[in-house]
């Protein structure tokens, strides 16, 4: 690491002693992600880092989200998690026409976290670094309007910027329909630049040659070009980590 960079990080470090928390049991790479979401500005940067601690108190107090937490939205089996990609991201697929409006919020906020969360988790060896990355597929295929939930991808893609700095790689969108060009352009409105950045709509054999590409035909289910099967999220189980 540059020299630049660790002063930064002590800077972080101290500026979040002063606003009363603290980065103990937190390593660098962690640090460094809040760093670079804020433009390497270590006040800005301490201010998310304590924001981000005191929501995961708040919303996740037992520092996971149980399956039992979430058995609604699990049950309708529209997110699946494919192994890593080839460049070691795991790749997290949702299928939209399964997705209907919640009407519980509050457990639909625990939903992302859990899915969020055992994500990244799935890219763990033996024990987590901080820096991991993930990649989303948002597949928008046979969806009708019943299927539309602007609040649900604002609120996913905020919790990403908010509360998983620097941890999406990148983003697909599969098979928007032409009354979809709208809703993604309001919901595209609360992205930052750095977010909209990562999320590519593949809208052509060309964009779609180059999504398997960055993928891998490993971790890609069939009907997208690859050779795995799709895989729910809640049947993928994960060994503990290491302390």
């Amino acid at each position: 690491m540059d020299e630049s960079r660790e002063i930064a990080l002590t800077q972080m470090r101290k500026s979040v002693e002063k606003l009363g928390s603290s980065t103990q049991n937190y390593g660098d790479r962690t640090l460094m992600r809040f760093l670079i979401a804020r433009t390497m500005d270590p006040d800005k940067a301490a201010k998310m880092f304590v924001q981000w601690k005191k929501w995961r108190a708040a919303l996740v107090p037992l520092g996971f989200i149980p399956d039992s937490e979430v058995q609604d939205e699990l049950e309708a089996r529209k997110i699946y998690l494919q192994g890593l990609s080839k460049d070691g991201y795991p790749v997290m697929i949702v299928k939209s026409r399964k997705h209907f409006p919640s009407k519980d919020q509050l457990q639909f906020k625990k939903f992302v976290v859990h899915l969020l969360d055992k994500t990244i988790a799935s890219s763990f060896k033996g024990r987590e670094i901080g820096n991991e990355k993930l990649i989303g597929v948002l597949d928008l295929q046979q969806i009708t309007y019943k299927n539309i939930d602007a609040r649900a991808l604002i609120t996913g893609f905020q919790f990403l910027q908010a509360y998983y700095p620097e941890r999406l790689a990148k983003c697909y969108l599969l098979n928007m329909p032409g009354f979809f060009v709208s809703v993604w352009r309001m919901v595209s409105y609360f992205l930052e630049k750095a977010t909209l950045e990562k999320i590519v709509i593949v809208s052509n054999e060309d964009e779609k040659r180059e999504f398997i590409r960055d993928i891998g035909e490993e971790a890609l289910p069939e009907e997208y070009g690859g050779r795995a099967k799709l895989v729910a999220i809640q049947d993928v189980i994960l060994t503990p980590m290491e302390n």
